[in-house]
């Protein structure tokens, strides 16, 4: 029988019954996960708490699948957050942004905020612009009022570089939102260009595709681009959006590499 069918087709009903059975295994994910006691706000599911990653317990979204940045990013743009200017409208609304890399958990609410809103990546091709960030002549300088990126940096392979070309589209006042994957200890960012070997660089810097694992300094190489920074973690929401976004693991992962304490970045130009 398999034969008699074109291959087009196997592959369509192949296709077509994994979708089908990735439905299924959610429905009764989700099914397993009735309750009350955590809520994404992002999509707005409300259950028993949160699925699992690779280092974090009870940290991911099973509807949307935000992580614990997502979920911060948002409480920030709800004005949750403990730390003044920053409210959704006052870094959003009518403003020109440039979000690179867009995540679908926040793609949509960022747009319909925005007055002009582009997307740019390196290599994805669902994005209004291909960039490297470390070097963006096509983009004038001085034309952005806000800029997101959120884990791209680590991506880069020259961030200072990166740093300087934020500082120079923003305009006077203008904002980089930025979040890395930074280790919990006190350290300093881990590089080394000679690394290339995949399996070396998830060792070192927790994925294969990443060329570094930031340390406490991230904060000095943008002040070092002639950015004024600005530092909102967890400790800045009260205590019932912390557990109730879960803005923090539930448990402190013990890999050496693990980012416990997400931390958002508002860098500001001028």
């Amino acid at each position: 029988m398999r034969e008699l069918l074109p291959l087009r087709l196997r592959r369509f009903l192949g296709e077509r019954y994994e979708a089908r059975r990735a439905a299924a295994k959610k429905r009764h994910l989700l099914r397993s996960l009735r309750g009350d006691s955590v809520q994404c706000n992002v999509c707005g599911w409300r259950g028993a708490h949160f699925t699992d990653d690779h280092w974090h317990r009870g940290t991911i979204c099973p509807e949307c699948g935000s992580q614990v940045r997502h979920r911060m990013f948002a409480a920030m743009l709800d004005g949750m957050a403990d730390i003044s200017g920053l409210s959704l409208g006052d870094l959003m609304v009518g403003k020109s942004v440039l979000h690179f890399a867009p995540e679908r958990q926040l793609r949509d609410r960022i747009k319909s905020a925005a007055g002009q809103y582009v997307t740019a990546d390196f290599d994805r091709g669902d994005c209004d612009l291909k960039l490297d960030m470390s070097s963006m002549p096509a983009v004038a300088g001085a034309c952005f009022d806000i800029v997101i990126a959120c884990d791209v940096l680590e991506h880069v392979p020259d961030d200072r570089a990166a740093m300087c070309e934020l500082r120079r589209i923003l305009r006077k006042g203008g904002r980089a939102i930025l979040t890395v994957p930074q280790k919990d200890r006190p350290s300093a960012t881990d590089e080394d260009p000679a690394v290339t070997d995949p399996a070396e660089r998830e060792r070192r810097f927790g994925q294969k595709d990443h060329v570094r694992m930031f340390g406490d300094d991230f904060t000095a190489r943008l002040q070092e681009a002639g950015l004024h920074v600005t530092t909102l973690g967890a400790e800045n929401f009260d205590a019932a959006t912390r557990s109730r976004h879960v803005l923090i693991p539930p448990a402190p992962s013990p890999h050496p590499l693990a980012t416990n304490q997400r931390r958002i970045y508002i860098a500001r130009c001028g």
